[in-house]
Formats: C-alpha cells, sequence, structure tokens
C-alpha cells in the first residue's frame, strides 16, 4: 500500500470498494538469509542511518543539506545515500533537512500492501461517469474577468477555477504558459525537483531457488545499487527498485542497461545460475515522460518552505495540488489525495464568494 497505512485515506477507500489490504508486515526491511551482507554489518549500518538521522534532529546543520550530517568518511555513507535514492529519488546533496525531517516525523513507519495494486485502486475511484481526456496536455492558462481559459492542442476550455495539478517539473519547466504573476510558483516549483526512481520486474522462469516474499540489497555499499523484492505474493516476477543515481542511469542509457545491473546483482548474491531464470519483463520510465519529468518531489536544501508557497491560491481562480505541495506527506499517494481534497474545498469557497 503505502507509508502511514494506518492513516492513510486510501485505506479506508480501498477496504469500502472491496479490495483486499495486506496487513502483513513485508520483508522490506530484511535481507534474506543475510547474503552479501551480514547480521553485523546490518546493525552497524542501521546505527549508522539512526545516527545520522539523530544528528539532523539534534544539531541541524546551518547549510540544511542532509549530507552535511553524514559521518565524515563514514563506513556506511553509501548506504545511507542509496537509502536517500530509494526515498527521495536523489543524494543526500540535494536534501533539504527540514523537509526530511517533517516528513520522518509525520509518518507512523506502518507499510501495508495491495495485492490488486495500488494504481488499479486509484483508476477504480475515479467518478463514474466523468469526461476524462488523456494526452490532451494543456499549453496555456489565461485569467480574465469570467474566469479561466484553459487552451490544449484540441480546443480550449472554460471554467470559473481550474485546480493544476501538474508536476513540479512540468511547472518549472515552462511546458505551460500561465498567467503573469506566477513567477513565484515557477520558483517554488524549481525548489521541489523531482528525484529519480525506477522500478523493472524481472520474470522468474522454471525452477529456481528463489523464496516467495523475501528481499535483498544488491550491494549495500554501493549508492547506485538495487532493492529487490522477490516474488511478491509468490509471483513468479522480482520487482527491482532503483533510485539516485542507480535511477538516472537506466534514465540515460535505457532500461536495457538496468535490467543486466539488476541481473548482476542478482547473481553475485545467488550465484550465476540464476541468470538462466530471469528474463527481463517490464520497466518503468518516470524520467523520461514528457508530462511527468522524474518520480516525487523532494525540496532543495533551503527550500523546504516552498511546498507552503506552491500550494498558494493564485488570484481565487487557480489552486495548487499533488504531492509536492502537501507539507509533509509529500512522495506520497495519500499526499497527493490529500492535497487535492484541500484544493478543492479552497476553490469552492472561492466560487461561493465570487460567484459567477
Amino acid at each position: 500500500m503505502a507509508p502511514s497505512a494506518d492513516r492513510n485515506p486510501w485505506t479506508g477507500i480501498a477496504e469500502a470498494a472491496g479490495f483486499t489490504v495486506d496487513r502483513k508486515a513485508p520483508a522490506w526491511g530484511r535481507q534474506y538469509h543475510d547474503i552479501g551482507f551480514s547480521q553485523t554489518e546490518q546493525a552497524a549500518a542501521r546505527r549508522a542511518y539512526a545516527a545520522w538521522e539523530q544528528r539532523m534532529d539534534s544539531t541541524p546543520p546551518v547549510s540544511d543539506c542532509a549530507a552535511d550530517a553524514l559521518e565524515p568518511e563514514g563506513e556506511w555513507n553509501a548506504y545511507l545515500q542509496a537509502i536517500s535514492g530509494f526515498m527521495n529519488g536523489a543524494g543526500l546533496e540535494q536534501i533539504s533537512v527540514a523537509d526530511y525531517t517533517a516528513y520522518d516525523a509525520a509518518s507512523t513507519g506502518c507499510n501495508w500492501r495491495l495485492p490488486a495494486g495500488y494504481g488499479t485502486l486509484i483508476a477504480a475511484s475515479l467518478p463514474h461517469p466523468i469526461d476524462l481526456r488523456l494526452s490532451t496536455p494543456v499549453q496555456s492558462i489565461e485569467l480574465d474577468e469570467r474566469g479561466v481559459e484553459l487552451t490544449t492542442p484540441v480546443g480550449a476550455v472554460r471554467a470559473q477555477a481550474a485546480i493544476l495539478t501538474v508536476s513540479t517539473a512540468v511547472l518549472a519547466g515552462g511546458a505551460i504558459r500561465l498567467p503573469p504573476g506566477l513567477d513565484g510558483r515557477r520558483h517554488a516549483a524549481a525548489g521541489l525537483p523531482l528525484g529519480r526512481d525506477e522500478k523493472l520486474f524481472l520474470e522468474i522462469v522454471g525452477e529456481s531457488s528463489f523464496d516467495p516474499e523475501t528481499r535483498v540489497i544488491g550491494n549495500p555499499r554501493d549508492r547506485r545499487t538495487g532493492v529487490y523484492h522477490i516474488r511478491p505474493f509468490g509471483r513468479p516476477v522480482i520487482e527491482c527498485f532503483l533510485g539516485g543515481e542507480g535511477a538516472r542511469t537506466i534514465e540515460k542509457t535505457g532500461p536495457a542497461v538496468g535490467f543486466a545491473h539488476a541481473i548482476d546483482q542478482l547473481a553475485d548474491l545467488f550465484g550465476s545460475n540464476v541468470r538462466r531464470h530471469l528474463h527481463p519483463l517490464v520497466a518503468s520510465s518516470w524520467g523520461r515522460m514528457t508530462f511527468v519529468g522524474g518520480a516525487y518531489s523532494h525540496a532543495l536544501p533551503g527550500h523546504a518552505t516552498a511546498r507552503k508557497d506552491l500550494a498558494r491560491p493564485f488570484e481565487e481562480r487557480l489552486f495548487f495540488a499533488g504531492e509536492a505541495t502537501h507539507l509533509d506527506d509529500f512522495s506520497t499517494a495519500h499526499g497527493a489525495y490529500e492535497s487535492g481534497r484541500r484544493a478543492a474545498e479552497e476553490a469552492i469557497a472561492a466560487l461561493a464568494r465570487y460567484p459567477a
């Protein structure tokens, strides 16, 4: 499901719609049979992580840069960078301490899963009927005394108000021509860039030694490492998750390099014989998607307040939503959901004050 599943509104939505929510603890925090990562090393890595977090809480660096809270030449710094890649999509050099600690303080650490898939739930939750237009990007937004006009490749749409949920990469990149006066929103979006996270799936073919519901990190001393969830729900696949520099490599060179990297790491851990059982299946490509441009947002050092700035309504006609506008549940689907409710309530209140 997601982090903070015990307070995540999607949990209630899922159960009300008849979806199964798996409340068992996932295997994400355990190294299968301690291969490639001994219990002694795991304990040392956990201590390094806890000490780094404690430094950020008690004596945060003046720079607001999470990398500046690392132990100089620390043995497990690459491990912490890999974790940041998974969590933030970027190295600690690009992470605001204030932003990170706000998320950490709000998180309950409760992770549940949805066997049918998170995306399946969200797609099934759209209201019916709805006039949904795909592949119809908004090219410009204009305001006048009558409201808002949105220009698209297939014509214009007029409304009294609009809610923008585009990614910060799209907003900062200028793909949409905005009304004068919104330069501050572009600046806020630029301080909240999208990180890089990609998932690849390997099919397990034939008889293999892969046990279901197990997990390994490829190389805890390599910040580009992948983490591998093996046979989730017993299915014959391995979910390969790469973040930060590892995901950027896939973005630059293509998924074939990512699949090769994943198979190499798994072969190093399980033996070269597993290669014949692993076939590339499918890969995400968030960084290459024109109208997305990455994974979820992170605040650059000194830019944690940009989330609040980005969320402010503009002239009672434009309202901003999306995970990047949530102050502490950013980078999550429930943060996006809650920001959408907040923006909708703001728009409804504004329309009541200024009816057409």
